[in-house]
């Protein structure tokens, strides 16, 4: 009969049981895979460049819009501050 030590017995064991564990076939389940997609989520898919298209273009509009309405605003300040100091030299 083999005499056997009890560290290399241990041993043995662990290396059995690691032997017998199952390999986990998936590490972690995403549950956006698993639940069904709304009916609609390709015409979203298909439209989303068109909107972003959109959305550039929108923006670009507002600026120039903000631009004019600066700019006019700006006429208007220098035609109040040229008529002030008309009205002032006609005083002297």
């Amino acid at each position: 009969m083999p005499v056997l030590f009890p560290h290399l017995v241990e041993e043995k064991v662990k290396d059995q049981l690691e032997a017998a564990k199952p390999e986990p076939i998936i590490d972690e389940v995403d549950l956006a895979n698993l639940a069904p997609r709304k009916p609609d989520w390709d015409l979203k898919r298909d439209v989303a460049k068109k909107l972003e298209k959109l959305e550039k273009r929108t923006q670009r509009a507002i600026a120039e819009l903000i631009r004019e309405r600066l700019k006019g605003q700006e006429e208007e300040l220098a035609s109040a501050v040229g008529s002030a100091k008309q009205e002032g030299s006609d005083s002297d």
